[in-house]
């Protein structure tokens, strides 16, 4: 599946190349700026100190800001499984949005056609598995929520790719808000755990990691609290 690249290269990246097996991962951020010549500029801005690999714009528009095989500044402080500092193991993919704090927006059909064909092109290229493509708030989720709940992750899953569950909605929505025994609690954690998000021992840390995991997978509702569906959608996840 081809698609078309523009360019305009980022100075924030590491000038030594990396192996191409070890691109393990792909990470989708949203910009959180107004608009893209901001996001443009801060992301080219080598005081900003922070890059991507690819930007698509509004419209749709792919642009390669650092070449794959160089280290660009996207991931910061992340973890997933036994991988840490993500950077040097994926490849960032930025996509216009204003994001939480300035008017979160649906992301535009043209966006999601470019970046399917992009993710596709990328996962066959590095033999990237499916399941390593992940949001920026899977892997950082005490600091981020990007790129958020409207992000479209089960219709990527539909083209095998990224990692969704296989349960039924309506029946799902039957278990919404049922309460679960403190033996569920502690192997929702677990199940979490299994899938990928770091294993933490304090309470406050785990809301995090139970909201990244709602933003991620039961994104009608973010609300902190560990009910019967968020439990089986991550037995399911597991599962699978």
């Amino acid at each position: 599946m081809s698609y078309k690249l523009s360019f305009n290269y980022s100075p924030n990246f590491y000038s030594r190349k990396r192996k191409s097996q070890n691109i393990k991962f792909i990470i989708l951020h949203y910009t959180g700026m107004k608009n893209d010549k901001e996001s443009i500029n801060r992301l080219t801005n080598y005081k900003s100190s922070v890059s991507c690999h690819y930007y698509i714009d509004k419209k749709g528009k792919i642009i390669l800001m650092v070449p794959d095989l160089y280290v660009a500044w996207h991931a910061g402080k992340s973890r997933w499984k036994k991988f840490r500092s993500l950077n040097k193991n994926s490849i960032g993919i930025e996509i216009s949005n204003p994001g939480h704090k300035l008017g979160y927006k649906n992301f535009k059909s043209q966006q999601l056609n470019s970046l399917k064909k992009l993710l596709r092109g990328l996962i066959t290229k590095y033999k990237i598995n499916y399941r390593n493509v992940l949001g920026h708030s899977d892997i950082a989720p005490l600091r981020k929520k990007d790129p958020g709940e409207k992000f479209p992750w089960k219709e990527l899953a539909q083209k095998k790719l990224c990692l969704w569950h296989s349960l039924n909605i309506i029946e799902l929505k039957k278990l919404r808000n049922k309460k679960i025994s403190e033996l569920k609690r502690k192997s929702f954690f677990k199940n979490l755990s299994k899938i990928g998000y770091y294993d933490s021992k304090s309470n406050k840390e785990n809301l995090f990691l139970l909201n990244a995991f709602q933003r991620r997978f039961r994104q009608e509702l973010i609300n902190s609290k560990i009910d019967e569906e968020s439990y089986i959608i991550s037995e399911n996840l597991v599962a699978r």
